[in-house]
């Protein structure tokens, strides 16, 4: 449909709350928004000279939309939002909701309770404590509090391994109690774990409480030396509440919510606190919306969050009042089974933490912007230096690597506005190259990546600004070539290191250079697409040798890839493995395992020839 055609269809529009649906020619859906007035809203973007460029190319891609009519706004919110989370419009903005939110699971039936990893909350009986904002952030808080309460922290399981071996080193260091005794018992570690949930749980109050009056009962009792450890408990825990240990974000009792928009991107942030301690942070950088209010934007933003998180605390506060702010606690309140409030704070400690939330929120900003400006100035310095046509935007590099005439790899990585792209990465073994060619290697590389595109393997597109190749002027122009014949005209260069293998130039087919020294964020760029390109080609490479090297012990009964790598791992090769004794093999793997690789390279001829190390 035409502009014209689609403005009429708009005017046509009722009056009434609703849904509208933007579809591209495809019939893909590249933008969801909802309206008080279907009618004035959508009309409003087809009307010639008035939106911002991104609007613009949002509405250039319009074939034609769809509407869905409900009865309030409280509905087009709800139908907004199942619409945006179903089809992800690439003209909404939109969080990253791929790095998840990890829980930790607890069963308080079992005997010997573990803290276990969970990617969701599970309806198995079990405990879930979550959402941390990132694993490190769990780990961290694991780790502080097993410290803390002297819980084990190593690979031993209970009651299985109860009085198997000596206590490690932890127990020596004062870092474990030194259950693997089976003394103190399973009463106290179970209580020990309690303890743990709610540190975890923030409610590091409670717990206080409960360790000073269990302190000075036993000291009534004269039994000092309880009281002691007790005392040396209490100090651990209190020092963990006053380095306001990062918990669960899902205790939380308020969320201070930051928006600030910059000149090339903006910052949604949101600050967790428990009885007005902070506990952790969250952010994320997005592209600048289309023209959306930053009202209408929190909005959305908020919407995705919860959802993603799967919680919500009581308070929000805002830094300002959503449009929808009403339906958007009703929302809220529904759907988390709890009265949700947002709030614009105007005095007091909840301004402050609002006033902070946005003040991170600003910084994140414009430490972007900033970075930003850094990129452009690295990419126009090589534009101008190299003489290319356009801005590299996006850079494609390659680097050959073989041991001998075997396992010969070529990596291609990828790096747009100079970050790695990593889903991008692309990793080829030779085919028809035989011996050390590194030439004819990164002939056939380049000729099949190119022919992947030629014939519409998307995880090939889009074609890159330049092409940068380990290697001198020699490689560089092979490559060239390898354009030439695909009737591409795509620049080339070369990556040339020095003596002490750094990245010290680059290297023009037809055989000058372009010296780095004069331009060192250029000369630290150019160098890290060297060693990641050249460490993505290395990893592959030893993958395939360490592939090569455990078939020697497929096929064995009992020997899974867990107990091979646990064998190459404490042997570091196949021929030690195939000197070793029974008894040797048995402290690694079970006896009957052990048993039966003792066979597989004893009863076999010629089976325990040479090997290379793992």
């Amino acid at each position: 449909m035409t502009r014209d055609e689609l403005r009429e269809k708009a005017l046509a529009l009722p009056l009434q709350p609703g849904v509208y649906i933007m579809m591209d020619k495809r019939g893909e859906v590249i933008y969801v928004g909802k309206a008080k007035a279907l009618k004035n809203r959508v009309v409003s973007y087809f009307r010639e000279g008035s939106h911002s460029p991104k609007t613009e190319v949002m509405v250039s891609h319009v074939d034609h939309f769809d509407v869905i009519m409900v009865r309030s706004e409280f509905e087009a919110l709800i139908t907004e939002n199942q619409l945006i989370k179903l089809h992800k419009p690439r003209y909404n903005i939109l969080l990253k909701d791929d790095k998840g939110y990890p829980y930790l699971r607890y069963d308080p039936r079992e005997e010997y309770p573990v803290f276990k990893v969970a990617g969701r909350p599970g309806k198995d009986g079990a405990r879930y404590l979550g959402p941390f904002s990132s694993r490190t952030t769990l780990f961290s808080a694991l780790s502080a509090v097993s410290r803390a309460l002297l819980l084990p922290s190593c690979s031993r399981r209970f009651p299985a391994d109860l009085g198997k071996g000596r206590p490690c080193l932890n127990k020596d260091m004062g870092l474990c109690q030194g259950w693997c005794t089976g003394d103190p018992g399973s009463e106290e570690y179970r209580r020990r774990m309690e303890n743990a949930v709610l540190v975890l749980e923030g409610r590091t109050g409670e717990l206080e409480a409960e360790l000073q009056r269990e302190m000075e009962t036993a000291a009534e009792d004269l039994r000092f030396e309880q009281a002691a450890l007790l005392r040396d408990r209490l100090r651990a825990v209190r020092t963990l509440g006053e380095k306001q240990l990062a918990v669960s974000g899902a205790m939380a009792d308020t969320d201070a919510v930051g928006f600030h928009r910059g000149a090339a991107k903006c910052c949604f942030t949101v600050l967790h606190y428990i009885g007005g301690k902070l506990l952790d942070k969250d952010l994320s950088l997005l592209e600048i919306p289309m023209e959306e209010s930053d009202g209408e934007v929190l909005s959305a933003l908020l919407r995705q969050y919860y959802a993603v998180r799967g919680c919500c605390p009581p308070r929000i506060l805002l830094p300002v009042e959503p449009e929808d702010g009403e339906d958007l606690a009703r929302l809220f309140s529904e759907t988390y089974g709890r009265k949700v409030t947002l709030t614009v704070p105007k005095r007091g400690d909840m301004r402050l933490r609002a006033e902070t939330a946005q003040l991170n929120a600003r910084q994140e900003t414009e430490r972007e912007t900033d970075r930003e400006e850094r990129i452009s100035a690295i990419l126009k310095w090589l534009q101008n230096a190299a003489a290319l046509p356009r801005l590299p935007r996006r850079v494609e590099a390659y680097d050959i690597s073989n041991l001998g005439n075997d396992d010969i790899v070529a990596s291609m990585t990828v790096f747009t506005d100079t970050r790695p792209l990593k889903r991008d990465y692309r990793r080829f073994k030779m085919k028809t190259v035989s011996g050390a060619d590194d030439y004819a290697s990164m002939r056939e590389t380049l000729t099949r990546r190119l022919t992947e595109y030629r014939e519409g393997n998307e995880k090939f597109a889009p074609l890159p600004d330049l092409f940068l190749i380990d290697g001198g002027s020699v490689h560089a122009r092979t490559a060239l070539e390898v354009l030439r014949e695909f009737d591409l005209d795509i620049p080339v260069l070369g990556m040339v290191k020095d003596d002490k293998h750094r990245t010290r130039a680059l290297a023009e087919p037809g055989g000058g250079e372009i010296g780095l020294e004069g331009n060192p964020a250029a000369f630290a760029w150019i160098g890290r697409v060297q060693e990641e390109t050249h460490r993505f080609a290395i990893t592959y490479q030893r993958s395939l040798r360490s592939r090569r090297i455990g078939s020697r012990l497929d096929g064995i009964p009992g020997v899974g890839e867990k107990r091979r790598n646990d064998l190459l791992k404490e042997f570091r090769s196949v021929k030690a493995i195939a000197a070793a004794s029974e008894e040797e093999l048995a402290k690694v793997v079970p006896r009957n395992a052990a048993a039966a690789v003792y066979r597989h390279f004893h009863e076999e001829p010629g089976a325990a020839g040479e090997e290379e190390e793992a």
